[in-house]
């Protein structure tokens, strides 16, 4: 009998030692390191096989490059999200805080996916097939065909998979999962990676595309081997506030499509329903514009969405605040010395609260002015026009720098009505566009001056 040792895994990078350390050696991460028992010494048949099919060596011309077919999966937010569809072969691995709705999203997409005539499977490692049963009918399910296999053990669910050949499988979730060649418990470093190694190597052996769905630690990061997210097509994000209807599933990762990419949902009685016109849930209705208020076009992925940025200056103390949600808060802090030493508007003994309305999350230096529109217009107490919209990256000389796809911006504000807008002078279209009037700026000075103007 091969003897077996103990080692102890790293959570973080997936390395090893041979004892406990206080910090990894490989990746000087703290406290990760936990104790696993090391597979067996006799070498496993095909376990170091290539995850993807080898082929003959060939110069990039004289591949041919086709194409991709993708399968539509009944979910249109989705479908944008993984660059239209599944693809044969391909594998995503989904991520998200416990309930916020992943295995309802990919109950609903295998029903819609086996009703539109492709064979599915649902294997649950976390629930019993009544409980999965129990869900469809509350999601208004059925009477769906959806295959259902309670198993966690890897080597009876590559069995399934070989025997049933679905189109497209699930596995909830990747961590319940092990392998009888591995001595670790479910969800260790090395479980987890033995196991979507295998599964993966399935798929590209196969064709089945599969959806791995994947625990998330307190931070917000996926468990397990960042080696995980190496492996796979695909990874998403599903974000959102249990405390509200809307969520959002984002694209981290995706060899078939763009990254970046989001899809919005909102939960009802039914499950996720797409939301196909998200700018309405990232605005205010106010029915007269109020101070502190402006309205910004950011981008994500390919999709245009109008976000109301607001912000309250107040009366602070000795030690004013600066605080801000869904924005960077060092660029805060930025903006607001930009503001002071070039523009003239001091708020060093003031309370500074920035938002992004909805619950989304803006990282692009797109918002900068649009955030110092409304920080100026809440220290006036002086409300921006109706209709008003101001987007464009502010740098530390003053300068108000260009952002990507401006036309593509301005063409979804007029479209949602907007008639004035403020955005730096390289963004200014050559043709002007229908109902909009596009005030041109290179400075913050300019910004503001272009403010009173409109008062």
């Amino acid at each position: 009998m091969a003897k077996e040792k103990t080692l102890y895994s790293c959570n973080e990078c997936g390395g090893t030692s041979p004892k406990w350390l206080g910090k990894c050696p490989h990746c000087n991460a703290w406290n990760s390191l936990v104790e696993t028992v090391a597979e067996s010494t006799a070498p496993a048949k095909n376990r170091f096989a290539s995850l993807a099919k080898t082929a003959e060596v060939a110069t990039l011309a004289d591949i041919e490059a086709s194409d991709v077919d993708r399968t539509p999966t009944g979910q249109d937010e989705l479908d944008r999200v993984l660059g239209g569809g599944i693809v044969e072969g391909g594998v995503v691995l989904i991520g998200g805080d416990p309930g916020i709705g992943k295995s309802t999203l990919l109950l609903q997409a295998l029903d819609a996916l086996q009703r539109a005539g492709h064979k599915t499977l649902y294997v649950t490692g976390e629930e019993s097939g009544a409980q999965v049963a129990l869900r469809a009918r509350r999601l208004g399910l059925d009477g769906s065909q959806v295959q259902v296999l309670a198993e966690i053990q890897l080597e009876k669910i590559l069995a399934t998979l070989d025997a049933q050949q679905p189109a497209i499988a699930v596995i909830d979730s990747i961590q319940t999962v092990y392998s009888e060649q591995l001595t670790s418990a479910p969800g260790s470093v090395a479980q987890v990676r033995e196991c979507a190694a295998h599964l993966t190597r399935a798929a590209k052996a196969g064709g089945t595309a599969i959806v791995l769905v994947g625990h998330v630690t307190k931070e917000g990061a996926l468990a397990g081997p960042r080696v995980l997210e190496h492996m796979v097509d695909t990874v998403l994000y599903f974000e959102g506030d249990t405390h509200s209807s809307f969520r959002l599933i984002r694209a981290i990762k995706n060899r078939f499509g763009a990254v970046n990419e989001i899809g919005v949902f909102a939960m009802t009685e039914k499950g996720l329903k797409g939301v196909s016109n998200p700018s309405a849930i990232f605005l205010s209705q106010h029915a007269e514009p109020v101070p502190g208020s402006c309205v910004m076009v950011t981008l994500e992925g390919t999709r245009p969405m109008l976000v109301e940025i607001q912000a309250l200056v107040d009366n602070g103390g000795p030690s004013p605040r600066r605080l801000s949600v869904g924005l960077d808060r060092d660029r805060l802090a930025m903006l607001l010395a930009v503001l002071h030493r070039h523009a003239g508007v001091a708020c060093l003994d003031q309370d500074v609260f920035v938002n992004a309305v909805g619950g989304v999350r803006i990282s692009e230096p797109a918002a900068d002015l649009a955030v110092m529109l409304a920080i100026t217009s809440s220290l006036r107490g002086r409300p921006l026009p109706k209709g008003f919209l101001a987007f464009g990256e502010v740098g530390l000389a003053g300068e108000v720098r260009p952002a990507p796809r401006g036309q593509e911006r301005l063409k979804e504000a007029a479209k949602l009505g907007f008639s004035v807008a403020v955005v730096p002078k390289a963004n200014a279209p050559k043709k002007a566009i229908e109902g909009l009037t596009i005030h041109a700026v290179e400075r913050v000075e300019e910004a503001l001056q272009v403010l009173r103007t409109l008062d």
